[in-house]
């Protein structure tokens, strides 16, 4: 089984630095409201998980080829919600979706364990179930129906992480997934409750931060 030692560091090295120089680049693009900051630094943060993904033979499996099919989703939802418009956010929120679905699909390749199941459960709920109810008096239209089913995509994604519990890179999956659900918090206040610069501050560390945890864990698969 490999193991952490067993970890490509000096491979991961150049990956790693693109995406903490583009990410704070893009922190401090988006809390300046410079606009071609964001065009130019949030491809390069997705570029970096994509980077480091490659550079781990995501191809030698069906969990890597699944894994890599959702990575490349959330890339094309990162540049879709680069603009401002309504149909842009939809068209991101549909990518963001199959990208969950995709990250859950090559979760479940993965031997299950169903004590992760058990102890991911109620944390899930509770997640989801604030979330809905915190958003719920900001939702009108197709949203009201949309934001549950993306809320519900998520829920399934957590279990399925939380069901690696015991595999190697567990918790790069099982921190990677709770970490890309817990950013899209910050997108949610940000396009449904309120528009502040600091959203950005906390989620958009978090949302690539996960993703690289989501990329690295191919090492081990």
């Amino acid at each position: 089984m490999p193991t952490p030692e067993s970890f490509p560091w000096a491979a991961a090295t150049g990956p790693a630095l693109l995406s903490a120089a583009a990410v704070l680049l893009l922190v401090i693009s988006d809390f300046r409201s410079w606009r071609p900051g964001r065009y130019l630094f949030k491809p390069l943060a997705a570029l970096a998980f994509l980077w480091l993904a490659m550079t781990l033979d995501p191809f030698k499996s069906d969990f890597g080829i699944l894994l890599l099919v959702g990575l490349l989703l959330c890339a094309a939802g990162d540049i879709l919600l680069m603009f401002e418009s309504e149909k842009a956010f939809m068209a991101g929120l549909v990518s963001f979706l199959c990208g969950h679905l995709f990250y859950a699909m090559a979760f479940s390749r993965l031997p299950m364990n169903m004590l992760g199941l058990g102890l991911s459960l109620v944390p899930a709920l509770i997640l989801v179930g604030g979330c809905l109810y915190w958003l719920r008096p900001h939702l009108a239209g197709l949203m009201a129906r949309a934001v549950p089913a993306y809320m519900l995509v998520i829920a399934a994604m957590l279990l399925f992480a939380s069901m690696t519990t015991g595999q190697a890179g567990a918790a790069l999956i099982i921190a990677g997934a709770w970490g890309f659900a817990c950013s899209d918090l910050a997108v949610a206040r940000r396009q449904f409750v309120v528009a502040s610069p600091f959203n950005g501050l906390w989620g958009t560390p978090l949302y690539f931060g996960s993703q690289m945890l989501l990329a690295a864990s191919l090492a081990f698969h």
